[in-house]
């Protein structure tokens, strides 16, 4: 009997292992269901049965969700393993495949989408109309995993996250600004354009967005360096609410350059953040470790290409 990583490979159900890991990054049997178009009953009984045929717990369950037992954990990295050699595979096979048609699947950020990735890929899809385009928007987190799991080939993510894992280079320059409401006490200062340290504007209340964001994890990090609280009177969950309250009178924000198009029908002021954390970078990911296929190479070939560096001054 064929064994991979402790699991028996010829009754290896794909299926029941995509659900594996869904369920194990969600915590919960009805966002699985949820993103594997799938009733809850059929990821339950999935789960059980495997569980019954190993005879062991994979998942412990309470009225908060299901969390992986110690036996879960080392069954589900055999699973991702397993999905990833598969993805590796056919990624391998692809280029050999004669007159099939190619694919490539991006796992990005909204951050990502809201810059000059839309205009990149109607200058790919030109060029290579053969290749079809599969775009999934997650978190930066979520992103990574999905390469990780051989759900995607590429990532385009902000620059402050873990990528000893996985080879890079640079997509696009997204320097961090500050905004406020042209009534507000820095807007005369702003209304310059000129770089602006970050410890200027910390001791102002700030319109906050969406907590554990790659930008709210790096403004409260700056925060904590500068020994400052920032004063949050109210929290968002998207830019273009954020512009919203900045424009209510609600405190100052903080935007990337790549979200700046919001600001175009309002009367809001902005200058870049001159600080080096503030300089931060979209970049593409891939696994070090995975095979790069045509339709790779040719999308971070476009990407070198066409990337232009953003000089701030």
């Amino acid at each position: 009997m064929t064994q991979q990583g402790g699991i028996d490979m010829q009754t290896f159900d794909p299926v029941t292992a995509r659900l594996l890991v869904v369920l194990a990054e969600s915590g919960s049997i009805g966002r699985a269901a949820d993103r594997q178009n799938i009733a809850p009953s059929a990821v339950s009984r999935r789960i059980s049965d495997l569980e019954a045929r190993l005879g062991v717990s994979l998942f412990d369950r309470s009225t908060q969700g299901v969390r992986l037992t110690p036996a879960g954990r080392i069954y589900v990295e055999g699973v991702r393993t397993i999905l990833r050699e598969i993805a590796d595979l056919d990624t391998a096979m692809a280029d050999f495949a004669e007159g099939r048609r190619g694919n490539l699947r991006l796992a990005c950020t909204s951050s990502a989408l809201a810059g000059r990735l839309p205009e990149l890929l109607a200058d790919y899809a030109q060029r290579y109309p053969t290749i079809a385009l599969d775009i999934q928007e997650m978190n930066a987190a979520g992103a990574l995993l999905a390469i990780d799991d051989g759900q995607a080939d590429l990532a385009i993510v902000a620059d402050n996250n873990d990528f000893s894992r996985y080879d890079t280079r640079v997509f696009e320059d997204d320097q961090v600004y500050v905004l406020s409401a042209p009534d507000h006490p820095i807007a005369e200062r702003l209304r310059t354009g000129k770089p602006i340290a970050f410890e200027e504007v910390a001791g102002h209340e700030v319109v906050g967005i969406h907590h554990s964001g790659a930008l709210d994890r790096l403004l409260s990090q700056a925060a904590a360096s500068a020994g400052r609280t920032l004063g949050e009177r109210v929290n968002v969950e998207s830019f273009p609410s954020l512009v919203r309250m900045v424009e209510a009178g609600f405190g100052i924000g903080f935007l990337r350059a790549t979200s700046l198009h919001l600001l175009t029908p309002t009367d809001l002021v902005a200058a870049p953040l001159e600080n080096d954390w503030a300089k931060r970078q979209l970049l593409v990911a891939h696994r070090r470790s995975g095979p790069v296929s045509r339709s790779m190479a040719s999308f971070l070939d476009l990407c070198t290409q066409t990337y232009r560096p953003t000089a701030i001054s």
